[in-house]
C-alpha cells in the first residue's frame, strides 16, 4: 500500500473538489456533517477497510449497509469474477434475473413478482408511480426523517400543517412536484389518524421505513404501525414499505416479517428493497402481489424501464450474498454481534459518564449522545451533534469507521468478529474519556 504523500487523503480529496462538487459523488461522503477531511478508500477486506495512506479500519458503514458479508468476501467474488467472462451487459432477459427474483420471493411472504431495478431511489420512485396507477389518486403520506431516496416528490418537507401538504427541500424540485405529498411526524398515531381523516381518499400510498436508518436508528413502534395498517386497509391506501436498508438485514424476510410476528394479518401492499440484495453492486427492486404487479409495462398503463435493470453481473453478486444470508443460524450469530457492539458502546459511555441510548436489530445499529432513545426527527435533532463529531474523529484516529454524521445507522457484518468489537469497545473507551 502506497504511502507516498502524492496519494495522502487531503491531496486526493483537493485533487477531487477540482472535478466533482465538492469532492465526492453522494454529499454524505464529503465529511461536511463532521468536519475534517475524508478518507479515499483503497480496498476493503472482510470487517476492514484501508486508506490510501494505508491506513486500516474497523468498518461499520458497510458501503451504507449493503455489505452484509463484509468487504470482498471470497464467494462473492468467485460469482462476479465467473460472471465477468461472460460479458457485462446484454439490454435482454437472462436466467440469472429470474433466479434472484426467485430468492428473494422466497423469503417474503407477501410479495409474489418483483421488478428489478439500479438503485432504491429507482425503486421507491416506481413503487409510487405504481401505486398512483393502481389507486387513480395522486396523494403521498410519508413521514419526517425517513428517506427514500431523491426523487423529486420525496424531497419534501412538511407544510405548515395537516390541512397542507409539503415543500420542496431541494432547489431544482418545483412546488407543483411535491403538492401532492403530505409529511407526517413518525411514530405519532393522532397525527397520522387526523391526516388520513382529512385526506383519505386523494391518497395513493403511504410509504415509510419500518426502521428509519437516516436520522440514525429509529424503529416504528408497533402501534404505530399497526394503526397505519389498518388505515390503508380501511381507506385502500396502498402501504409502501421501505425495506432498502432493512431488508435481508434485521431478519431473513426483513422488517415486515418481525411486525408481522406483532400485528395479526400485517402485509405491506407494495416492497422495496436494495443494498443486501445486490451485495454491493447497483442493484435494487420493488415487489407486489401479481394483481399489483400486472399494472405494470408490458402488461398494463405504468410505465417503468433500465437499460442496466437486471444487469448480470449485479445479480450474480446479490445472489451469491443471499445463499449465505439464507444459512440456518445466520441472523441469529450477526444479531448477538451486532448487540454486544451497542452493549459495549453503551457501556463505555456509562463509565465515562456521558448521556448514550442505543438499538439495534440485527445488524444494523443506532447510538444517540442523548439520555434515552428518540421516537421521531425532532427528538433525533435534540441530540448532541458536537459530542458526536468529537467522537467520530477521536474513534477515526483510533481505526473505527463509523458514518460521518450523527443522522445515519450503522451496520455489522458476519466478518466482524469477538475481536473486531472488543476492539471497537476499547477504542470508545478510551475516545468518551478524551472528550
Amino acid at each position: 500500500m502506497s504511502t507516498d504523500a502524492s496519494h495522502s487523503n487531503h491531496d486526493l480529496f483537493e485533487r477531487a473538489q477540482r472535478v466533482i462538487p465538492g469532492g465526492v459523488n453522494s454529499p454524505v461522503r464529503a465529511f461536511r456533517a463532521v468536519g475534517g477531511t475524508p478518507r479515499f478508500i483503497a480496498r476493503g477486506s472482510g470487517p476492514y477497510l484501508y486508506d490510501a495512506e494505508g491506513r486500516r479500519y474497523i468498518d461499520y458503514v458497510g458501503s451504507w449497509g449493503p455489505l452484509i458479508l463484509g468487504h470482498a468476501h471470497p464467494a462473492v467474488l468467485d460469482a462476479v469474477q465467473r460472471a465477468l467472462v461472460d460479458g457485462l451487459s446484454f439490454g435482454a432477459p437472462t436466467e440469472r434475473e429470474t433466479e434472484l427474483a426467485e430468492a428473494i420471493i422466497a423469503c417474503v411472504p407477501h410479495v409474489e413478482q418483483l421488478r428489478l431495478v439500479n438503485s432504491g431511489t429507482e425503486a421507491a420512485m416506481s413503487a409510487i408511480r405504481l401505486a398512483r396507477g393502481v389507486t387513480g389518486r395522486n396523494g403521498i403520506v410519508k413521514f419526517e426523517g425517513c428517506y427514500h431516496g431523491h426523487a423529486d416528490a420525496l424531497l419534501v418537507a412538511a407544510g405548515s400543517g395537516l390541512a397542507t401538504f409539503g415543500h420542496p427541500t431541494s432547489a431544482g424540485v418545483p412546488e407543483e412536484v411535491v403538492k401532492h405529498t403530505l409529511v407526517l411526524e413518525y411514530n405519532n398515531v393522532a397525527q397520522l389518524e387526523e391526516a388520513f381523516a382529512l385526506h383519505a381518499p386523494k391518497l395513493a400510498c403511504a410509504i415509510v421505513e419500518p426502521i428509519a436508518g437516516n436520522m440514525n436508528f429509529v424503529r416504528a413502534s408497533v402501534p404505530f404501525m399497526r394503526r397505519l395498517f389498518e388505515l390503508c386497509r380501511a381507506h385502500g391506501v396502498l402501504l409502501v414499505l421501505d425495506e432498502v436498508m432493512t431488508g435481508f438485514r434485521v431478519a431473513l424476510g426483513g422488517a415486515q416479517t418481525l411486525y408481522a410476528k406483532a400485528i395479526p394479518g400485517f402485509a405491506p401492499d407494495i416492497s422495496v428493497y436494495g443494498k443486501v440484495i445486490g451485495g454491493g453492486m447497483p442493484l435494487a427492486a420493488f415487489g407486489a402481489s401479481r394483481d399489483v404487479m400486472r399494472r405494470l409495462a408490458p402488461l398494463g398503463p405504468v410505465y417503468q424501464a433500465g437499460t442496466l435493470s437486471g444487469n448480470p453481473i449485479a445479480t450474480a453478486c446479490g445472489l451469491a450474498t443471499l445463499r449465505e444470508v439464507a444459512r440456518p443460524g445466520f441472523h441469529d450469530a450477526l444479531a448477538a454481534r451486532t448487540r454486544s457492539l451497542v452493549d459495549g458502546l453503551l457501556g463505555a459511555a456509562r463509565d465515562a459518564g456521558i448521556p448514550m441510548a442505543g438499538d439495534c436489530e440485527g445488524g444494523m445499529f443506532g447510538f444517540f449522545f442523548a439520555p434515552a432513545l428518540p421516537s421521531h426527527y425532532t427528538q433525533v435533532m435534540a441530540g448532541d451533534a458536537k459530542r458526536f463529531n468529537a467522537f467520530f474523529h477521536a474513534m477515526l484516529e483510533r481505526g473505527v469507521h463509523f458514518a460521518p454524521a450523527l443522522y445515519e445507522a450503522g451496520f455489522v457484518s458476519s466478518a466482524h468478529s469477538a475481536c473486531e468489537i472488543d476492539a471497537t469497545v476499547t477504542a470508545a473507551c478510551e475516545a468518551l474519556r478524551a472528550i
